[in-house]
């Protein structure tokens, strides 16, 4: 399904005690498939309670770069995202860049 240049990367963030995630998985995970050729998100997953929440996240990621951290997503999640774990899918994106970052420093 996916090909040797690609990776899987999860990034994590907390939610808040009252979310539904929080008492379903106890922290937020995206899961982010890249190409390492053109550092491109081909696909997503996350621990979302709801399935229009994982589709719509994915929306905003994929077919995007990852390879650096992008001020637009962490602005369009900011403007189009109004569920209750907002902050954490911006922390996700965070630490999910943190650890590409140390995959692509490997190669």
């Amino acid at each position: 399904m996916y090909g040797k240049s690609s990776v899987y990367i999860i990034g994590h963030g907390k939610t808040a005690k009252d979310n539904a995630i929080t008492e379903q998985f106890k922290i937020f995970f995206i899961g982010f498939v890249i190409n390492t050729e053109n550092d491109e998100v081909i696909d997503l997953s996350c621990s979302a309670t709801i399935p229009t929440t994982e589709k719509f996240i994915a929306s905003i990621f994929i077919g995007r770069k990852f390879d650096k951290y992008y001020e637009e997503i962490e602005e369009e999640i900011m403007t189009r995202y109004f569920g209750s774990s907002q902050k954490a899918i911006i922390i996700a994106y965070k630490d999910g860049l943190k650890r590409y970052d140390e995959v692509k420093s490997k190669y």
